[in-house]
């Protein structure tokens, strides 16, 4: 055994090859590559998956400012995918012996054809496919999550995407955690206080492409009798047909609100000082929305 352990150690201190720096455990080998764009520059903070066989995931990341990855599995067969923002996902597999490199080289990605985006015209929001959830952090601790049940808004397609308006009003008092008594707080003069603003609205009428699939949609959003300006990180997803072959375009958006920004400023404390509801919420949109009656919206798409 000890003799073994002597074989293995002077091995590894005499490597001058790939692995002379990379210090793998016993069983385990190395698996690396670089990626690149289509005219040979590396991208940046990547993020790559390694999975097993049986799909599970083994190591995740992002690649250095080099394009580059190094990483230390257990001998054995594996997948690999790679994705970036604005390009085509990339797949392989690889093969990874005990002390040993497997190197892809140099993977080159793809830049990804953005969806088509909808047609000019108004398009109504469609609650049963949509969602509009939060999640605020409770005694500093666990996460609290909710939705808002009652909601409608349209968006207004303009011929010039970036001159592209929307409206949405949601009904306050829908404001649904699965726990009557917290929703009832929150409902209170304490925090939304729906008797006197019954209903939060967003209206934006900024559309700003951020490459790929990204934009930023900045607006007003009214809470609490409140207005302040707000930028959803909005993801497009692109174009469907629903069950009846209507069409519909999807999105998903985020963003964070701060509770003092809207005088929402509850903040009864523990005995340890910890305020019992975190100062900051974030919001995370699903939203599909269907041409208005009438609209021929279908094959009018946008060119991205």
């Amino acid at each position: 055994m000890m003799g073994r352990w002597r074989a293995s150690r002077n091995r590894r201190m005499q490597r001058t090859g790939p692995l002379g720096a990379v210090r793998t455990p016993p069983g385990a080998g190395v698996l690396s590559c670089r990626v690149i764009d289509p005219v040979s520059e590396p991208v940046p903070h990547a993020e790559f998956v390694v999975t097993d066989t049986l799909g599970r995931t083994v190591v995740s990341g992002g690649t250095d400012p080099f394009g580059s990855f190094v990483t230390a599995v257990p001998a054995g067969e594996y997948r690999l995918a790679v994705s970036a923002e604005g390009y085509t996902p990339f797949r392989a597999g690889a093969t990874v012996s005990e002390d040993a490199l497997a190197s892809l080289g140099e993977v080159t990605l793809q830049v990804a054809q953005p969806p088509e985006l909808p047609g000019s015209g108004d398009w109504d929001v469609e609650p049963m496919h949509s969602s509009i959830a939060f999640t605020a952090r409770h005694i500093g601790l666990a996460r609290i999550h909710g939705r808002f049940n009652s909601f409608a808004g349209v968006v207004r397609i303009a011929d010039e995407v970036e001159r592209s308006a929307m409206h949405v009003v949601i009904d306050a008092a829908s404001i649904d955690t699965n726990v009557r008594m917290r929703d009832d707080h929150l409902r209170s003069a304490d925090f939304l206080d729906v008797e006197r603003f019954p209903t939060i609205e967003f209206y934006g009428d900024r559309f700003v492409p951020r490459g790929g699939n990204k934009w930023a949609v900045t607006g007003a959003l009214s809470l609490h009798g409140v207005t302040r300006t707000v930028t959803l990180d909005t993801e497009y997803l692109g174009l469907g047909s629903g069950m009846e072959g209507e069409t519909r375009a999807a999105c998903r958006a985020t963003t964070e609100l701060h509770r003092d920004d809207f005088t929402v400023s509850w903040q009864t404390m523990l005995a340890r000082g910890i305020a019992v509801v975190g100062p900051s919420i974030r919001i995370e949109l699903d939203v599909q929305v269907v041409p208005k009656q009438g609209m021929a919206a279908a094959g009018a798409g946008a060119s991205g």
